[in-house]
């Protein structure tokens, strides 16, 4: 049975239970990925050795509201059991500036408006729970009151994958909640939902 958990936009007061989200999930990235600007080699060098600049870099974005985004909490807790990367998409370029994704036709014309599903992070206690679903959908109502007119997701698609995988996001969840693929290329699709 799925439980039930509050989902809200992160606020400044969220730096200390974001940083044990992510000690708990065991997650060295800290969500930094899109905002880090050194290449893949000294990326995966500062999460496995210097995973505390992530860490401190997430507390000063989370206290100054520079990461946008939605948390999730059990109704009896304050502690945040999950984490949605919820971003106008020209906050987050280098996502689309990816090799996959850089130059496709379905990303031509009017861009203002689209949000991204930049990163998902559920609690390994809370997994296959209901997180995921209870932080799209107020993700979804979150983009649609900022007058969004569609958002964008990136999921891998490959059943093998472990829980780390999807820090894109379920493509199954996605596709049920009304997802269209835009650009289908093997396991890194494209999705779209019209709002």
């Amino acid at each position: 049975m799925l439980q039930t958990y509050h989902c809200d936009p992160l606020q400044v007061t969220d730096a200390q239970a974001m940083a044990a989200l992510f000690a708990a999930a065991k997650a060295p990235c800290h969500c930094r990925w899109w905002d880090f600007h050194g290449d893949k080699n000294e990326w995966l060098d500062r999460c496995y050795n210097r995973p505390e600049v992530n860490r401190d870099e997430l507390l000063r974005a989370v206290q100054s509201s520079e990461l946008p985004g939605i948390v999730a909490r059990r109704p009896d807790s304050e502690e945040i059991v999950g984490w949605l990367r919820l971003s106008a998409a020209e906050q987050i370029p280098k996502l689309y500036e990816q090799r996959l994704y850089r130059g496709l036709p379905c990303f031509e014309g009017e861009r203002r408006g689209v949000f991204s599903l930049g990163c998902f992070l559920v609690h390994p206690s809370e997994r296959r729970q209901g997180v995921a679903r209870a932080l799209l959908t107020r993700a979804v109502t979150e983009a649609r009151a900022l007058n969004g007119i569609s958002l964008e997701a990136f999921p891998r698609r490959d059943e093998s994958l472990g829980p780390e995988a999807l820090w894109t996001g379920p493509f199954e969840l996605l596709r049920e909640f009304g997802f269209e693929v835009v650009n289908d290329f093997g396991p890194y699709p494209v999705l779209r939902l019209a709002l």
